[in-house]
């Protein structure tokens, strides 16, 4: 008796992943110590609100290296059908050390506009802002590419979120040089707009691996592409039912099958085989359940 599922080591899926999370571990830990300097020595609000994103990076990169390491473990008696569904579960964690650095950004922006602002000097803080977008730049790039061979939703967070930092650090820079050249307010302004930023890629975040966590289905063109999947392969005659769920970041497909009634056990067994294989190649897909039923005289 079988009691878990087959499971074949995939090498460069998890050299992937370490790749991935080396490359956010260490450059957020970079940017979180440079930023806390510059922010300081300056005293600009933006910039901590920035820096304070950057820390809750840090904070979360640890996080993700621990939940990607469990979401990567094979099938055992206590998760038969494996460990992916830990990996949304860690989207949502990065999702909420996102909010945190929001709140965080929100807070010292209020308290410095209420302050009268306070007007910040280039030099430092335009070397550590322009450095930060471009270090976030090429994390984004990498981390995306990764995430979407991975069909990852904690690295699609993890890239967002290195998207949004670059547009944080940018809006950071502003408020500083506004606050020297147009009013001391530009940088609290600034750093408010950062947090509002930070809260927009939270909802967004949390919406997207709440749907992977409770069941949420396929878009309706996976939809039909599973179908026409199913329906390349000789011997069937018709797709009928077709119900998806993610288990993970990848889904469940459960199809109904229409094969020629005339023909034995063994051939509609193999034909099922056949659609099974065809499914579990798309990347999309992690595991197919084939439900054979005969067609009808009336082609039904």
């Amino acid at each position: 008796m079988q009691w878990i599922r087959d499971y074949t080591p995939k090498p460069e899926r998890r050299r992937l992943y370490r790749q991935a999370m080396t490359i956010t571990l260490l450059g957020n830990l970079i940017l979180a110590v440079g930023k806390g300097i510059a922010a300081h020595l300056s005293g600009s609000v933006a910039l901590y609100a920035d820096a304070a994103n950057s820390t809750s990076d840090a904070l979360y990169s640890l996080l993700m290296v621990l939940g990607l390491w469990v979401a990567q473990q094979p099938p055992d008696l206590s998760h038969p059908q494996g460990h992916s569904r830990f990996e949304p579960l860690v989207g949502l964690m990065v999702s909420l050390a996102m909010a945190f650095a929001g709140y965080e950004a929100a807070q010292a922006a209020v308290g410095r506009f209420l302050s009268g602002g306070l007007a910040v000097e280039p030099g430092l803080p335009t070397l550590v802002l322009l450095a930060s977008a471009a270090l976030k730049a090429g994390m984004y790039l990498a981390i995306r590419r990764i995430a979407q061979s991975l069909f990852s939703p904690a690295l699609d967070v993890t890239a967002r979120d290195n998207l949004s930092d670059i547009f944080t650090s940018l809006a950071a820079l502003a408020g500083m040089l506004g606050s020297t050249l147009i009013h001391p307010l530009a940088d609290p302004i600034a750093g408010f707009l950062v947090a509002l930023w930070i809260f927009k890629a939270v909802f967004e975040t949390v919406r997207e691996n709440l749907s992977y966590l409770t069941g949420g289905g396929a878009s309706p063109e996976m939809l039909e592409e599973i179908a026409r999947v199913a329906s390349s392969i000789h011997g069937v005659e018709g797709v009928h039912q077709v119900i998806t769920e993610y288990v993970g970041p990848q889904m469940l497909a459960d199809l109904h099958i229409n094969v020629d009634g005339a023909i034995s056990l063994f051939a509609a067994h193999y034909i099922a085989d056949q659609v099974r294989e065809a499914l579990e190649a798309l990347p999309e897909v992690d595991r197919t359940y084939v439900h054979v039923e005969p067609l009808m005289e009336n082609g039904e």
